[in-house]
């Protein structure tokens, strides 16, 4: 085995202390939200920053969870992020492999129309226009359909799908298989990095959003968590006035609250990340290879 050479083993010693740095940059503050959830309103007040409280009390995860307003609110977002993850996987999967066969009819026509769309967009004012023209207002629907593929996933799939060697298609053709049996049998069985990977940006896209769910619920019961967060921060900061909206339920957090919601918040979807870590890395480069 070739040895480095003195240069080399420095620019690893500097790569991996500045990869060292940037990753506790990123930590630090998720330390100080999670050690904050659990530290005392006086003690938060009084010190600018730590990473251990002096007093350890869970008070903030105890007003979480009595009422029934944001574990209510954490089963809306988890029914959304799977919910919504299924319906994007199944309208981008099954688009990017027609847009993959070569002998489809108008397949360049669409694919040109789709690269349109990720420079011109309609804008919120004609997308609100249309969702309520189908009558999607105020219904779970709302934060799914509209954004059900995303153009440059759909892209990169049909680029993974088109890398699949044909003479699997064809032996499955000579099968018996028609497209939908080809796609079943064939295509998914060998895209699970790319299913996985995905699947977890869908995922994050629909935990993590807000606006849409702002935009097109006006049921206050029906708010995803991120709303309701969203609502609390407004309400303790005094940037929303409590006379104007229906939210006599929820009570202006303190620090300690706010950040333990943040906590609840964030958790869960961090918790998917090992099951597909695997197939995250290898996922990301496939498709990629060929545009």
């Amino acid at each position: 085995m070739r040895q480095k050479s003195i240069g080399g083993k420095a620019f690893d010693i500097a790569n991996y202390s500045f990869l060292a740095l940037v990753a506790v940059c990123m930590m630090l503050p998720i330390m100080y939200i999670v050690a904050g959830s659990f530290a005392s309103e006086i003690e938060i007040g009084s010190r600018a920053f730590f990473l251990i409280p002096k007093t350890v009390t869970l008070d903030a995860y105890v007003f979480v969870f009595k009422d029934h307003t944001l574990p209510r609110s954490l089963l809306v977002s988890v029914f959304i992020t799977i919910a919504g993850t299924i319906v994007n996987l199944f309208f981008t999967f099954t688009f990017a492999y027609g847009l993959s066969r070569r002998y489809m009819i108008g397949r360049n026509i669409m694919l040109n129309m789709i690269i349109f769309t990720m420079v011109f967009s309609g804008g919120m004012i004609p997308t609100y226009l249309v969702v309520k023209g189908m009558g999607l207002l105020n219904s779970y629907w709302a934060v799914m359909i509209p954004t059900a593929i995303n153009v440059f996933n759909l892209i990169v799939i049909k680029s993974f799908f088109q890398e699949i060697p044909n003479e699997l298609v064809e032996s499955a053709r000579i099968d018996g298989c028609n497209d939908l049996g080809v796609l079943w049998r064939i295509v998914l069985p060998l895209s699970k990095p790319v299913i996985a990977t995905f699947a977890l940006f869908y995922a994050v896209g629909h935990w993590n959003d807000f606006f849409n769910a702002l935009l097109y619920l006006s049921d206050s019961k029906m708010w995803p968590m991120q709303v309701l967060l969203r609502q609390m921060i407004l309400l303790a900061s005094g940037s929303l006035d409590m006379s104007t909206m229906d939210l006599s339920y929820v009570k202006p957090p303190d620090q300690s609250i706010k950040m333990a919601v943040v906590v609840v918040g964030t958790l869960p979807i961090l918790l998917v990340y090992p099951f597909i870590q695997k197939h995250f890395a290898k996922g990301v480069l496939l498709g990629a290879v060929k545009g």
